[in-house]
């Protein structure tokens, strides 16, 4: 597809080019001319929109589907759709399926079933086989299959020898695992921040320590194996702490953040909209501006929507016994861009994401292949069940104040505009 675009600001603080207004011209799904202005004679197709800004294209590392097993949830093809309106080129999918993505054939299904999108879909394959945490899953299969990382999403490693040997076997193939951080037995099946105010509402607590406790746990195991980690969907000011002084160690572990823990409190429960039942548990203030500072110093690699769909029947029950997890591709944008600068934000979701889990970095610049995100940083708005492109509506940002909205993507020579 041919595509000029007219009047953008860039926002890239990699580039000479960075906050600067150009026309850009992609022929065949290359940039071929970035000018002040570009006029053409040919029929091409012109992308003109208010406040118009792009930068290079957004990757999610923690997005779920339903499918296979879970149609009902997601499906692949609407949810490849919502994450190019949403803004994101690239896509981690969570092995959160029936069955669990667990060897190479599952890894190939994945892939085969996303390969015609705007949006890349890269799968996360599962730690242990089922992710039933007692033994370790076809790790290498799977990553020559295509796999990115291995994790079982939202359940903790609770075998720490498992962890121990998966780390030493990673190592031959410099695969990276993901250690979800809480330590069930001190969770204890708790559903809110644990604090005088979860004792008020009456809900049961969730400490900080079984999330912190985690951490020291695999910090100390990856000290004693090498190899990489990452600690995903961190939600305390200590754990931001903890994973500070690994890397001033030279342990080579990340973490990253969702952006519900970045924007919301705890205070939400009050309501008993089980839209705010997330693990780990929505926190206080504290813990919030610890962790926007933990991505302002570096210290978080990036910041994930967490996207996770859930059916009615699942989650509009009561608190306590509804599943825990919010949708989060098509509020993202406008939710983070409230509480972080927009240029180090931007990066943390193109340059950061794509180093963490060696994926090819797209350029922006002449004979470069097209990989870009388009946005208005500046809109206020107000997220509606309306917006919702997602099968399932379990949001936890429906009623919220947002500013800056994502226009669309161009990948795969194709243009995708919400």
């Amino acid at each position: 597809m041919n595509l000029l675009i007219k009047s953008a600001v860039i926002i890239d603080k990699k580039s000479p080019l960075h906050r600067k207004k150009r026309d850009i011209l992609i022929e065949k799904g290359v940039i071929t001319k970035i000018a002040t202005t570009i006029k053409t004679t040919k029929k091409i197709k012109e992308l003109k929109l208010p406040n118009l800004h792009l930068s290079l294209g957004w990757f999610d590392t923690s997005v779920s589907f339903g499918e296979p097993g879970f149609e009902e949830r997601e499906t692949i093809e609407n949810g490849m759709q919502t994450a190019a309106k949403s803004g994101f080129t690239s896509i981690a999918v969570n092995p959160m399926t029936h069955p669990v993505t667990d060897n190479r054939a599952s890894v190939e299904y994945l892939l085969s079933k996303a390969n015609t999108f705007a949006t890349d879909l890269y799968p996360i394959g599962s730690l242990t086989k089922k992710a039933e945490g007692t033994e370790m899953a076809e790790l290498y299969d799977m990553q020559q299959a295509g796999a990115i990382a291995f994790n079982d999403y939202k359940k903790p490693t609770k075998n720490p020898n498992l962890l121990k040997v998966s780390l030493l076997y990673a190592q031959a193939f410099d695969g990276l695992l993901m250690s979800f951080p809480q330590e069930e037995f001190i969770a204890n099946q708790g559903v809110a921040n644990e604090s005088d105010y979860s004792i008020k509402i009456g809900l049961k607590g969730n400490p900080n320590l079984a999330e912190e406790l985690q951490i020291i746990r695999d910090l100390y195991l990856l000290e004693y194996t090498g190899g990489r980690l990452h600690i995903p969907t961190i939600s305390t000011g200590k754990s931001v702490r903890l994973i500070k002084e690994a890397q001033k160690k030279g342990l080579e572990v990340t973490c990253s953040v969702s952006a519900h823990h970045l924007v919301l409190l705890d205070s939400e429960l009050a309501t008993f909209n089980s839209n705010y039942k997330v693990t780990p548990p929505l926190r206080t203030k504290k813990e919030t501006r610890a962790l926007q500072k933990g991505v302002k110093d570096g210290t978080i690699a990036f910041v994930t929507s967490d996207h996770r769909p859930l059916d009615v029947e699942n989650k509009k029950k009561e608190f306590a016994l509804a599943k825990s997890g919010t949708i989060g591709l098509e509020s993202f944008f406008g939710a983070v861009n409230t509480v972080l600068d927009l240029d180090e934000f931007i990066d943390n979701i193109t340059y950061k994401p794509r180093k963490v889990f060696k994926i090819n970095q797209p350029e922006l610049k002449e004979g470069a292949v097209a990989n870009l995100t388009f946005f208005n940083p500046d809109v206020e708005w107000t997220f509606t069940e309306n917006d919702i492109l997602s099968t399932s509506k379990n949001s936890a940002f429906i009623g919220k104040k947002l500013k800056g909205k994502a226009y669309g993507i161009f990948n795969n020579k194709q243009l995708v505009l919400s």
